[in-house]
């Protein structure tokens, strides 16, 4: 019995060894062995992780106006269990549906979606219709989920229809179609396509920080040596060199245009020919980045840098230029105009009997095929015209700051292509180039490279990068460039024979050219499949702007001094009033000599007071009157100039639309101190003026907590020519000199004598 006992009590120790023994066994496996594997399984129950997202750069006009940015958003998110539980599947199926306009049978997939144990879920997101939605469509969605929830609350249940929000963000383009092939846009991932959103996506888009801490099981932040924080690092803000005033004249002014004759396509480019900065580029058709998904994608074509096209006469600038700098072009001389033998092919003018014996000037003036020929094939010869070519940027690309820009392409390989180049055909060029090369015949002969970004700030550090303008090389001369000008203006001013007489802006001396070139298809034989076209600059004396419209395929036969000309007039003309650029010497000595008599050019100044903001822009805006805007509000509370003022052109409107002293002080450079001082006294700012005259500039500084505004002044004469007046005498001379270039502005002529109408002679030439 004993011996039992004891064998008993020798088992049972033996089972409690073994036990603990297993036991430290294991536990000694969990901490040293497995230690690795199970320290990272509590670490995953612990740890948090969180996302801190970067936002997108935004993208601003020259005068800060924003063109692209980042607006709340929010993705709706369904809970089919709760939907399920309520019995309201057919209510949210058919209301998400009226307000989302998603397929009903999507959504009635997505309320009832369950998981692998067959469980209904609890969260869906509905894409891509409620993916990102507007707050303004998040309203609507909102209301219909309340109403549900009132219908809950009235059966006596739990007021909980299913329908939640995620806020996000996404990409928002206040001006909707305003320099969309400009700005691209961005897809629904953040990523940039198309224009300076792609071009600049990584400088734009930032980097993404996280967050990483401890919490307890209920999602509490624990305190802990481990925890770990990355900032985001948000994108950088463009600064672009467009100005969105003239980008709206420029599409205004191609809207008619567009919707009458129904092209293909048109484009248009404006640029400041001293820097090449951008002022405004678009095309017809185009989109709203907003709602992408939703436009054709021809719309989404930049033909400004990924179409070519043979340009026509516009071209003849390049073979009129290097003449020029050669010393070959005399006006004065004759020719026989008509047609010409040249390069194993005969070349015809517009109508092949020609104009008879004719100079040289009026063959530029009348856009003769032969003086062209003459000029750059015989007088010039083959090896320096395509050196020409070469060096007015039509063998290389731009290097624009904007995605896709493609190469134009040159025949230069037989004598015949070579020959028919020196009008403009058997070339295809881009129109960025264009603008580019007579942008150096504006400047002074620098062919420069031209650029869509004017300063980059970062908002991290506040760093702010300038980009300065670039000078390829020099082309020609400024002494050619300057004489090459003055003929360009009589194809304008001649309102008898010159084919760009409708480009004509009276008080304004103008150079351009049109240019109307049968498409290539067929042999040049189908006439109405035509590109037309002007090209141009003003005021001729110091160029502000160069403009190129292109108009393909319009549904009529006419030529690009009927079509396009008129458009560059418009765009040019509301941009030279809105910065208040000086008509001539030869109109303002007009206007003086009728003393006692208003300026045939001024107006009274409308009373605005009270009024949407939004209704006065649209007026301002139409009318080409120069204005801006001071404050967030949306009425106008106060102007400058009064209302019933007389107002002189190019004088800037300044509207009030709120009380705040934060208000953003306008630009003021320009103006008259008189004017300055009514405007800064409306916005209750502090003034110190320097000087007599004109704002130059500003400084804006705070004194005693109060705004004050330092402005420094400088004579008329200083501020619009950089020429002091001990320079007065010697500049008057060559005023002069340019007054009499355009004697013969004031020719009246008949309208129906449109000599560019076909521009072209390449379909009746022989062939090769």
């Amino acid at each position: 019995m004993i011996k039992k006992i004891k064998l008993r009590t020798v088992l049972i120790g033996g089972c409690i060894t073994l036990f603990f023994a297993l036991l430290i066994g294991r536990v000694f496996w969990l901490q040293v062995i497995d230690n690795d594997f199970w320290k990272a399984e509590a670490l995953k129950k612990w740890s948090r992780t969180q996302d801190l997202p970067a936002s997108r750069g935004t993208i601003m006009d020259r005068d800060g106006d924003i063109l692209a940015m980042d607006a709340p958003a929010y993705t709706v998110i369904v809970n089919p269990a709760v939907i399920q539980a309520n019995g309201l599947e057919n209510e949210v199926v058919k209301g998400l549906h009226d307000t989302l306009g998603k397929d009903e049978n999507k959504l009635r997939e997505m309320v009832q979606a369950k998981d692998k144990d067959g469980e209904y879920l609890k969260g869906v997101e509905v894409r891509n219709e409620g993916w990102k939605i507007s707050q303004e469509k998040m309203e609507e969605v909102k209301a219909f989920s309340e109403s549900l929830n009132d219908k809950l609350k009235a059966a006596g249940k739990v007021p909980d229809s299913g329908i939640g929000f995620q806020r996000e963000q996404k990409r928002f383009y206040p001006k909707e179609t305003l320099a969309a092939h400009m700005l691209g846009y961005t897809d629904r991932q953040g990523q940039g396509i198309g224009g300076i959103e792609q071009y600049y996506d990584e400088m734009l888009k930032g980097t993404d920080g996280f967050a990483s801490y401890k919490s307890d099981k209920k999602g509490v932040k624990l305190p802990s040596e481990d925890e770990l924080y990355q900032p985001a690092i948000n994108g950088k803000n463009l600064v672009l060199t467009t100005d969105d005033t003239i980008q709206y004249y420029i599409e205004e002014a191609m809207r008619d245009t567009y919707n009458q004759y129904k092209p293909i396509s048109m484009t248009v480019i404006a640029a400041d020919p001293n820097t090449m900065e951008i002022l405004g580029m678009a095309n017809m058709p185009t989109f709203d980045p907003n709602t992408y998904s939703k436009w054709n994608q021809k719309n989404f074509i930049n033909h400004a840098v990924r179409s070519i096209y043979e340009p026509g006469s516009t071209f003849k600038i390049v073979t009129l230029a290097s003449a020029v700098q050669e010393k070959l072009f005399n006006p004065g001389d004759i020719y026989q105009s008509g047609s010409i033998r040249a390069g194993g092919r005969t070349h015809r003018d517009i109508n092949s009997v020609g104009w008879g014996p004719i100079t040289y000037l009026e063959g530029v003036k009348r856009s003769s095929n032969v003086a062209f020929v003459k000029l750059g094939y015989e007088m010039l010869g083959k090896e320096r015209f395509t050196n020409y070519i070469r060096e007015f940027g039509f063998t290389e690309k731009t290097n624009i700051d904007l995605p896709g820009e493609i190469l134009g392409t040159l025949n230069m390989t037989y004598d015949s292509d070579i020959s028919t180049m020196t009008y403009g055909y058997a070339v295809s060029v881009t129109p960025i180039q264009q603008i580019a090369a007579i942008s150096a015949v504006a400047n002074g002969g620098k062919l420069m490279e031209p650029h869509m970004v004017k300063e980059i700030e970062d908002p991290n550090t506040g760093e702010v990068q300038k980009i300065e303008p670039k000078v390829v090389r020099q082309v020609i001369s400024p002494e050619a460039a300057r004489e090459t000008g003055t003929y360009l203006e009589q194809v304008v001013a001649d309102q008898l024979n010159g084919t760009g007489k409708l480009a004509y802006i009276d008080g304004y001396r103008v150079a351009g050219k049109t240019g109307t070139a049968i498409k290539s298809g067929g042999g040049y034989k189908d006439r109405s499949k035509q590109v037309v076209s002007f090209i141009g600059y003003a005021p001729v004396e110091d160029p502000k702007i160069a403009v190129l419209v292109i108009i393909d395929e319009p549904n009529v036969e006419k030529g690009g001094g009927a079509l396009a000309a008129p458009i560059f007039k418009e765009i040019v003309s509301k941009s030279l009033n809105y910065w208040g650029v000086p008509k001539s010497n030869e109109n303002q000595d007009k206007e003086k000599s009728n003393p006692g008599t208003a300026p045939k050019d001024s107006l009274k100044a409308p009373d605005f007071t009270g009024m949407k903001l939004s209704e006065v822009k649209a007026k301002l805006l139409k009318d080409g009157v120069a204005f801006e805007t001071l404050g967030n509000g949306s009425t106008v509370k106060e102007q400058y100039p009064p209302a019933n003022a007389t107002i002189s052109v190019g004088q800037r409107i300044y509207l009030l639309t709120e009380d705040s002293p934060s208000m953003k002080i306008p630009n003021l450079e320009g103006e008259s101190l008189r004017d300055a001082m009514e405007v800064l006294t409306l916005m209750k700012v502090k003034v110190n003026v320097q000087g007599e005259g004109f704002v130059a500039s500003q400084l804006e500084a705070k004194e005693n907590g109060q705004r004050i505004v330092q402005l420094t002044l400088k004579s008329a004469q200083e501020l619009i020519t950089g020429i002091s007046s001990t320079d007065e005498t010697s500049s008057a001379g060559n005023d002069n000199a340019n007054g009499e270039e355009t004697g013969d502005k004031e020719t009246e002529g008949t309208a129906d004598n449109e000599a560019e109408a076909n521009d072209q002679g390449q379909g009746d030439t022989e062939g090769e």
